[in-house]
């Protein structure tokens, strides 16, 4: 019983062709019953965005790692492994914080190698989730696709497209805070999917972004019939770096999976 988890990225053909590195980044950990997760992708016009997605990922994970210093005084400390969700406010005092940190250590690389923190643009994806809720947040496109027993494959926050193509939120904008979505859903997550945007046209049906169960399906029952994921992890390769996605989109990719196996 316990989360059986998986993150990958591809670098996409364009990037190949140019010889540059992937600038998707996702990563994952576990604590008995609790699992988060983090995904991200750098901007393309941000010189440095592999770096600001990678450390994007990393400072999430280890700020959520800390669980005493989601809470104030007078919260419940038990709140991570309770089976009653956080409240709204709790969420979004969590995710605030998250981002303040993400911000800070995104600052910080920039001042140590004297580049301006818009060269580290990315959005970001995480969430929090036990056998009985998940929390989770969201700066940018991408998306999260959650399964429960109520309700299959779920979209957790609509991307954030600008107003222009190719345009959406960072987590190094100005407006971040505004941009900031959070949510929480108390019910028990069966399956999560963070997934960055070049999965977009084939995970959901547009412009009414709905989930595509035929997308989702293969990933879950992969969950379901591997135990060791990350260890066993050709099947997910195999489709991230396959002709046929290739021939839908030429970006980065990262898939951050996770199901609970009762």
């Amino acid at each position: 019983m316990g989360w059986r988890s998986l993150s990958r990225s591809a670098i996409g053909t364009r990037h190949r062709q140019h010889y540059l590195p992937c600038q998707d980044a996702g990563g994952h950990r576990s604590f008995g019953d609790v699992v988060i997760g983090a995904i991200a992708d750098g901007s393309g016009s941000a010189p440095h965005s592999a770096i600001g997605a990678a450390l994007a990922v990393k400072s999430t994970l280890d700020y959520l790692s800390h669980l005493e210093t989601w809470l104030q005084p007078h919260d419940n400390p038990q709140w991570p492994t309770a089976e009653k969700p956080p409240s709204p406010p709790q969420v979004q005092r969590l995710f605030e914080r998250t981002l303040k940190q993400v911000r800070d250590d995104l600052q910080q690389q920039a001042a140590q190698n004297h580049y301006g923190l818009e060269t580290l643009a990315c959005t970001l994806l995480a969430f929090v989730a036990t056998p009985h809720w998940i929390a989770a947040m969201q700066i940018g496109d991408g998306f999260m696709v959650v399964s429960t027993p109520a309700r299959a494959y779920q979209l957790l926050f609509a991307p954030d497209k600008g107003e222009f193509v190719n345009q959406t939120a960072f987590v190094t904008s100005s407006t971040a805070l505004q941009d900031l979505q959070t949510r929480a859903i108390a019910e028990p997550p069966q399956f999560i999917c963070a997934a960055t945007d070049a999965f977009e046209r084939l995970a959901m049906h547009l412009p009414a972004w709905e989930p595509h169960p035929a997308f989702f399906k293969p990933l879950e029952a992969y969950l379901g019939e591997t135990p060791n994921p990350e260890q066993d992890d050709a099947y997910i390769m195999s489709f991230l770096e396959s002709e046929y996605l290739n021939r839908q989109t030429d970006d980065d990719k990262t898939l951050l999976l996770c199901r609970w196996a009762a």
